[in-house]
Parts: structure tokens; C-alpha cells; sequence
């Protein structure tokens, strides 16, 4: 099996790293979205994140796939040589679990797209076609990478992608160095890298599935979903999408942080997230609910904010009673 960069070792993109954790701890976000020119490491992070799940299965869909391999279709060796209908599961059904990657999702044809975020959404792929009708689960976490150089997506299918983030292309000169030293460590012995971050690639698994747990118990509650409302439409959305996404996303990251409850903290880490693809004007300060108010000093600082370390989240308290500290980001030499 060929080895994947581990996710705790990747240098800073601690918005990236968070959203796709936070998409990993309940799919039902929709995915996430990355925007960014070549060469940021956009696949080596969507492939960090496979290995946060119980499958740890990551699929790449390839651009020229048609709709039949995507989807499933009739197995004709069966239907000639055995005279009987039968499925043949496609791109979707081998992701069920796992990962599904798609490159470049702003070159993939609309009708496409639109079918992929359906079946992330609901988790569930039917396929009525040849006489043939059959279901099956797949309930996987999309990701999907583009550059706005080679294209746009059309709004209606960038609102449909639960969560996006935009890469900066420009870090800063300790941070290249050390990305370059860390993947020329990992090019020349693959398997000494990965025992090196074993212990942290581990401790956030376990925290990812952990807060996968805890998720079940913790209310949507009617307070957090005013807040949220209120901020979608001051920032004029169009749809109720973002705030549903919102909503998931920020129990979502109560949930990672350990919390029994969405507190402000986890509205405001998710609204860039959130909103980065769906806003339409910025709100106008009078506007804001007390729930946006800027966090303490003793609550982690998202967006761009500081230096915007995600390591530096606090633990609070460690979910399922577990007495382990949750993992921080390795600091920058």
C-alpha cells in the first residue's frame, strides 16, 4: 500500500487542515471546496485525510470518467451470459467510507458535479438505469480542488459544496523551508518519516474519532441557529444552505474541541468557511448578534487573525472521558 503524507506533519494551512477534519467528522457538511494555484499541496492534504477514517479508502475520480463508471451501471457479463440483471458498482460506491478526490472539479462537466454533491449530501447513490434500479451507500468525504486561473464554477453548484477555503500562495520564507525539508524527508525514506509523526498522525485519528462520538450528542440547538441566521442575512446570502452547513459545521467543531454544547467559538471558526463561496456583502458591524463578538483572549482566534496557528486551539475538556491531551500542531522551527 503506498504510503500518504500524515496530516500532522503538513506546515501550516491550518484552515485547510481544520475544515477537512471537521468535513471527516461528519460528511454530512457536504465537503469542502479548495481553491488555490498549482503546487500548494492541495492533493497531499486530501490525501492526509483518508487516513483519519475508519476506512482510510481514498479514491480519486479522474476527469474524463463518464457518468456509468461514476455512478454504477448493469453488469452485461451477467445479463448475457447468466440472463439476469445485475449491478456493477462504480467510482461512488468504492469511495463509501473513504475519501473521494476530484482534482480540478472546476473542469468536470456541471451535470457531473451536480451528481456528486447530491450523493455527498444525502450519503446514498440510486441508480435507475438499464432496467435496472439499486441502491447502495456511499457516504464519503468530497473534496474538491480548483484554480480559479483555469475557470470558475458556476454560484450554483459553488453553493452546493459545503465548505471552501482559499489557500494563500505566498508563505512566508521559514515556512517553505521547512515544507521542502519535510517532504525531501519523506521522499527519501517514506517509512522512517511516518514512524517519526506516528505518534501524532495517531493522536489525531483519535481525536477525529472521538469528536465522531460525542457528534450525536450535541443539540442544534435554537440559540446557535439565531446567530447563525442573523449573520447569514446580514451577509446576504442567497438560500438557507449556508446556514444549515453552518450549523452542522460548527457542532462539528464543538464536538473536536470536546464541547457538549456550540458555543460562539464554533460559530465564529466556522464562518469563513462558510461563507467564503456564499457572501455577498460584508455585514455591517451594528449588525452582529453578541454570538460574533470577537473571542476571548483564552478562545482560539480563526481566520486571519494573529498567526492563525490551529495548534494552539485549547484542549478544554477531552472527549469520551478520555484523560489524554488532544494533539496541537507541530510548531514551526
Amino acid at each position: 500500500m503506498q504510503a500518504h503524507f500524515p496530516l500532522a506533519a503538513v506546515v501550516a494551512a491550518d484552515d485547510l487542515k481544520l475544515a477537512l477534519c471537521l468535513a471527516a467528522i461528519d460528511p454530512a457538511i457536504g465537503g469542502v471546496l479548495i481553491e488555490g494555484p498549482r503546487g500548494m499541496a492541495k492533493s497531499t492534504l486530501a490525501r492526509g485525510v483518508a487516513d483519519l477514517l475508519d476506512g482510510g479508502r481514498f479514491v480519486t475520480l479522474p476527469l474524463g470518467a463518464s457518468e456509468e463508471r461514476i455512478v454504477g451501471t448493469l453488469d452485461l457479463d451477467a445479463a448475457l451470459g447468466e440472463g439476469r440483471a445485475r449491478f456493477s458498482p462504480g467510482i461512488l460506491a468504492n469511495a463509501d467510507g473513504g475519501v473521494l478526490y476530484v482534482d480540478e472539479v472546476n473542469l468536470l462537466p456541471d451535470h457531473l458535479v451536480d451528481l456528486l454533491l447530491d450523493v455527498a449530501a444525502s450519503g446514498v447513490n440510486h441508480v435507475e438505469r438499464d432496467g435496472l434500479s439499486h441502491s447502495h451507500p456511499a457516504r464519503f468525504v468530497l473534496i474538491g480542488t480548483m484554480n480559479p486561473e483555469e475557470g470558475e464554477l458556476r454560484p450554483q453548484l459553488l453553493d452546493r459544496f459545503g465548505l471552501k477555503v482559499e489557500l494563500d500562495s505566498t508563505p512566508q520564507p521559514a515556512e517553505r523551508a521547512e515544507i521542502v525539508r519535510r517532504r525531501l524527508a519523506f521522499d527519501a525514506n517514506p517509512q522512517a518519516f511516518l514512524a517519526r509523526w506516528q505518534a501524532e498522525q495517531e493522536a489525531l485519528r483519535q481525536r477525529c474519532s472521538d469528536a465522531r462520538q460525542r457528534l450525536a450528542y450535541i443539540p442544534l440547538d435554537d440559540d446557535a441557529l439565531q446567530a447563525i441566521a442573523e449573520r447569514c442575512y446580514a451577509a446576504g446570502v442567497d438560500g438557507l444552505r449556508a446556514d444549515l452547513v453552518w450549523l452542522r459545521g460548527a457542532r462539528a467543531h464543538a464536538a473536536w474541541r470536546g464541547a457538549d454544547r456550540i458555543e460562539a467559538v464554533d460559530i465564529d471558526a466556522l464562518e469563513p468557511f462558510a461563507l467564503a463561496h456564499r457572501r455577498r456583502h460584508s455585514p455591517p458591524a451594528q449588525s452582529q448578534p453578541p454570538s460574533a463578538q470577537a473571542p476571548s483572549a483564552n478562545e482560539p482566534q480563526q481566520g486571519n487573525q494573529g498567526d492563525g496557528q490551529w495548534g494552539e486551539l485549547p484542549a478544554r475538556a477531552v472527549p469520551m472521558g478520555a484523560a489524554r491531551e488532544l494533539p496541537r500542531w507541530p510548531k514551526k522551527p
